[in-house]
């Protein structure tokens, strides 16, 4: 546990994104997110991260994105990505923050597949310690992925902010 400074992002927010399709949404945002950013005169200063306000079931409710050097002028139009069965997703960057204050983190090693395990793990042992946990919670993708690479060797960090 520690405490953390708020982070100003770059993100796009979407409201029930099918969790089955994620990958959909992630390569939508990020081939488009960073050449909109040079051109915005941004420049991101960490990795890629998802934020949920909510816990996803079928659909979630996340923001996407990168932590940037300054605020964002307004949104820019990312276009849209459609998932399987035709619904279409507007992707719109616009600027937001990673939040401040108490936080613990753990990190996960290995593929994106054994995120909800690692995030099991994680929230069971904070409740062993009596840590109450509140919204958001996000995840940094610290490895960025490529085709070639082992999933073994991912690392992705899990933080959530905590209950006063």
């Amino acid at each position: 546990m520690t405490d953390a400074l708020e982070q100003v992002t770059a993100v796009v927010r979407v409201e029930g994104f099918p969790t089955a399709h994620m990958p959909i949404l992630f390569d939508g945002v990020f081939t488009r997110l960073f050449p909109a950013l040079g051109q915005a005169g941004a420049q991101p200063v960490g990795a890629a991260f998802a934020l949920y306000t909510g816990i996803p079931g079928e659909t979630a409710d996340l923001e996407v994105g990168i932590p940037v050097d300054r605020v964002l002028e307004g949104a820019v139009d990312l276009g849209a990505i459609e998932v399987p069965g035709g619904t279409s997703f507007a992707l719109v960057a616009q600027s937001s923050a990673l939040p401040g204050g108490r936080i613990a983190t753990a990190a996960h090693l290995g593929g994106y597949d054994g995120l909800g395990d690692a995030w099991q793990t994680f929230l069971g042992a904070l409740e062993v310690q009596g840590v109450t946990v509140a919204m958001p919670f996000w995840e940094v993708y610290t490895t960025e992925p490529h085709p070639d690479m082992d999933p073994a060797d991912l690392r992705t960090d899990l933080f959530i902010s905590l209950a006063d």
